[in-house]
């Protein structure tokens, strides 16, 4: 939120009243939507001063718009903002149908600059999914590895993974993706090699009936926020200097396939992207590594010794 020099001002009673009404219209929002939406509004409501926050114009909400953006805030943190403003005044136009438009029509939120996912580079992802160790979690990271970067799987495809949807036969997963759509995806050799020594030892770890494909010391299904920790310690003990993420692995993943290959289209289908747009993202990370890789041969672009 955006920093102030004096100490915030309390909204008016009837403003207060406004807010208190339009939370309670938001009951069956998740918990993290409702206390955001409260705050942007409540924040509005005590800028409106005495005010009625109702009757509010849309220049006065373009010019503070102007205002928190001028402080620093984020395109990203305004668009938030402004939904939240506009849940309100629909909410205050069913409340009563008479009350004039949305103040907010057509109202936009500045862009902020677009901010590329961090990949590792091929030698680095290589060094990271080199687990070694014979111990039981050992082969298991090992086999997690090598299957995120190997087949570009989000965190909640890794830890949602089946063992009767891999066929190593086929060297093929089945994963659940966004918006419950299943997809195939290839699975490398060395990811598959790692597999077969994981799916050997998990026989002797895994609960009775579990479907997970990997599971904890205690047979259970492995979840998100375990994988997360997993890489983060295997990172450390690679010598990688800085955080991994599992996402880092699929944005790896995607940007060393299209750096080999130069199809987009192809990408798309083994990311799950319903759209392409969300793909492109990657052709930025390509231009960046060639980008460097001008600066650093091109007679033209080196910076002359003096």
């Amino acid at each position: 939120m955006p920093k102030r020099d004096t100490a915030p001002v309390v909204p008016s009673a009837v403003n207060a009243a406004h807010v208190a009404a339009f939370e309670r219209s938001l009951a069956i929002a998740p918990t993290a939507t409702r206390r955001a939406y409260v705050r942007d509004v409540g924040m509005l409501a005590a800028l409106a001063g005495d005010r009625d926050l109702a009757l509010l114009s849309r220049p006065e909400l373009a010019r503070q718009l102007a205002t928190f953006h001028g402080r620093g805030l984020s395109g990203r943190s305004l668009a938030r903002m402004l939904s939240a403003w506009r849940a309100f005044f629909r909410f205050l136009l069913e409340v009563d149908p008479s009350r004039r438009g949305d103040p907010c029509a057509g109202l936009k939120a500045p862009r902020s600059a677009r901010r590329l996912p961090a990949a590792l580079s091929p030698d680095e992802a290589v060094r990271l999914v080199a687990v070694d160790g014979d111990d039981a979690l050992a082969v298991r990271d090992r086999a997690l590895l090598e299957l995120a970067y190997s087949s570009g799987l989000r965190l909640s495809e890794l830890s949602g993974a089946d063992i009767d949807r891999l066929d190593l036969a086929t060297g093929e997963i089945r994963v659940m993706g966004k918006g419950a759509k299943e997809r195939i995806v290839p699975v490398g050799a060395p990811a598959s090699a790692a597999l077969r020594a994981w799916i050997t030892v998990r026989a002797g770890v895994a609960a009775p009936d579990e479907a997970a494909l990997f599971v904890t010391r205690t047979g259970t299904r492995l979840g998100p926020r375990a994988i997360e920790r997993r890489l983060a310690v295997w990172a450390r003990r690679q010598g990688l200097d800085r955080h991994v993420h599992p996402h880092m692995l699929r944005h790896s993943f995607a940007s060393h396939v299209l750096q080999s290959s130069g199809d987009l289209r192809a990408v798309q289908e083994l990311l799950g992207h319903a759209s392409i747009a969300s793909t492109q993202v990657y052709t930025h990370l390509d231009f960046q590594a060639l980008a460097k890789a001008y600066d650093a041969a091109h007679p033209r672009a080196r910076k002359r010794e003096r």
